[in-house]
């Protein structure tokens, strides 16, 4: 089924040696609390590596962050030997941004194999620049029978469970990068800000988990410089450097990003915070992800912008990133007859409706931050997601939900597919009209990855309301299993190029595919 060999590919590795040797470079304990001066010897650097965003079949989005004052350039080229290369000059490099900053590489050849490698430069002696680091990506198929290939997944650092060097760090992100993806479709829950870092942890069995640990992850993130801190801890890691230099992603947020469960207007109580403003911890936080996520629609300076969009694969996939959190109405039991906000907001609502209709790929795939028919609870009384545990006719974001699947149903909208995370754990579910108390819909199926890098925990109920049955599910028994006491989890989806079909694979770490799905195209339901 899979168009390519799921293995790196020989001239990948070579391209990548440069990423690597700035990797190296990088100690990892006192590079990770401190922000860069302004008065430094040498060359300016850039130990985090390079990254590529929301790649389509012309275009891709490459970031870096420099060590120093730098200006940033890029070179494109079709081999890894950079003849013929494409220069693309880049913005100034300063505290504004945290030093980080994105070029837009527009023109490219579809169907490629792209090679570029990012320079910084001396702002004041253009002569005086550092070692290019070296990444790659492939640009979307511009013909249907090339195929595409991607991952899934979510929850990064959370729960307690940072780097640990006793298991090779964020390992996930290797056993990943070796499947050699299109891209990989990160579903949230990018960092916990809201979770610090102890140096070590106590298993229940006794076993002792030891954390790489910074300044910014010793407490909740408050101040810009803590949420940037927080976002730049993964990038610590040699895994995860040697994946972004390799894997463009296409990127979406969640809670954990801000504060759990967080919502607009939300007023904390939590004592841990001495900001109690929900709303200010948020502009900060999407200051911060915008530096440090290649978002096509969210400019690095982080003046506007939004995070729902519409990234386009070639002829034979649309992802449509959704946004759960910046529109949603307050958390509640969710059991109110009408919901103008629900959880997607109006206007998102209509954009989606609007840019589903008018995609034309064969395979239109929902990333959805939160599961649909699983109820993800609040605290006591209040629902965090969509389902509120009554299986009856819509209530709450429910209604929201069931007007975006009538109008799939109605507009005839073939090929459409949910992936969503949040929950850490893997699952399957079927929806479907026979089994529900909304009928007005058609068939789809719902799948669940992750965690990528965090406590694992039991499964969530199902809730009727649009008739979810559960036909696979792997997940711990208690909560907040550690990585080194249970799997991580991601999902694999290939849609072949001759016959179109879309295979899901639920995947766990040290290579078991532990379910497998075959969806065929040109279905409005399945």
């Amino acid at each position: 089924m899979s168009h390519r060999p799921p293995s790196p590919f020989p001239d990948r590795r070579g391209v990548l040696r440069g990423s690597l040797a700035a990797s190296a470079a990088l100690a990892l304990p006192s590079a990770a609390g401190v922000a860069p001066a302004l008065a430094l010897t040498g060359r300016p650097r850039a130990p985090w590596g390079v990254q590529a965003g929301d790649v389509t079949t012309h275009s891709g989005l490459v970031w870096v962050r420099s060590d120093r004052p730098a200006r940033m350039v890029v070179e494109t080229s079709a081999t890894e030997s950079f003849r013929n290369a494409r220069r693309w000059r880049g913005p100034l490099l300063g505290p504004g941004t945290d030093f980080t900053g994105t070029v837009p590489v527009r023109g490219l050849p579809s169907g490629e194999q792209i090679h570029y490698r990012v320079t910084l430069a001396d702002p004041d002696d253009p002569r005086r620049s550092g070692e290019p680091v070296s990444g790659t990506f492939r640009t979307a198929p511009g013909k249907r029978r090339q195929g595409v290939r991607f991952l899934w997944s979510a929850d990064i650092v959370g729960q307690g469970w940072g780097i640990n060097p006793d298991l090779g760090g964020l390992f996930a992100y290797e056993e990943m990068r070796r499947l050699d993806p299109d891209f990989f479709l990160c579903s949230g829950d990018t960092i916990y800000a809201d979770g610090p870092l102890s140096p070590t942890v106590t298993l229940p069995d006794g076993r002792v988990w030891r954390n790489v640990t910074t300044e910014e992850k010793s407490k909740v993130a408050e101040t810009l410089a803590e949420f940037r801190g927080a976002f730049r801890y993964p990038l610590l890691d040699e895994n995860v450097r040697r994946f972004n230099a390799q894997v463009p992603t296409i990127t979406q947020w969640d809670d954990h990003e801000v504060v759990n469960n967080w919502y607009p207007g939300e007023i904390l109580t939590d004592a841990r915070y001495t900001e109690k403003n929900v709303d200010t911890l948020a502009a900060r936080a999407l200051k911060a992800f915008s530096e440090y996520v290649p978002v096509s629609t969210l400019p690095s300076t982080g003046d506007g912008g939004r995070v729902h969009r519409v990234v386009r694969h070639g002829p034979l996939l649309d992802v449509f990133v959704l946004d759960m959190r910046t529109f949603r109405d307050a958390n509640s039991p969710g059991r109110q007859p009408d919901a103008t906000d629900g959880i997607l907001g109006p206007e998102q609502l209509a954009w989606l409706k609007r840019e589903l209709a008018r995609s034309r790929a064969v395979w239109k795939v929902i990333a959805s931050d939160m599961p649909l028919g699983l109820v993800v609870r609040d605290g006591a009384t209040d629902i965090e997601a969509v389902a509120q545990g009554d299986p009856g006719a819509p209530l709450g974001r429910e209604l929201q939900i069931a007007e975006l699947l009538r109008f799939v149903k109605h507009r005839r909208i073939t090929g459409t597919v949910w992936l969503t995370a949040d929950v850490h754990y893997t699952s399957a579910q079927h929806y479907d009209p026979s089994r529900a108390a909304f009928k007005d819909f058609a068939p789809f199926w719902e799948f669940v990855s992750g965690p990528l890098a965090a406590g694992g925990f039991p499964a969530n109920a199902l809730d009727g309301t649009f008739g979810p049955d559960r036909v696979f599910l792997k997940a711990p028994t208690r909560s907040n299993v550690s990585p080194m006491e249970s799997p991580q989890y991601f999902g694999e989806v290939d849609i072949d190029g001759d016959s179109g079909e879309l295979t899901v694979r639920l995947r766990a770490t040290g290579g078991a595919v532990l379910f497998t799905k075959v969806l065929q195209p040109g279905r409005v339901g399945q």
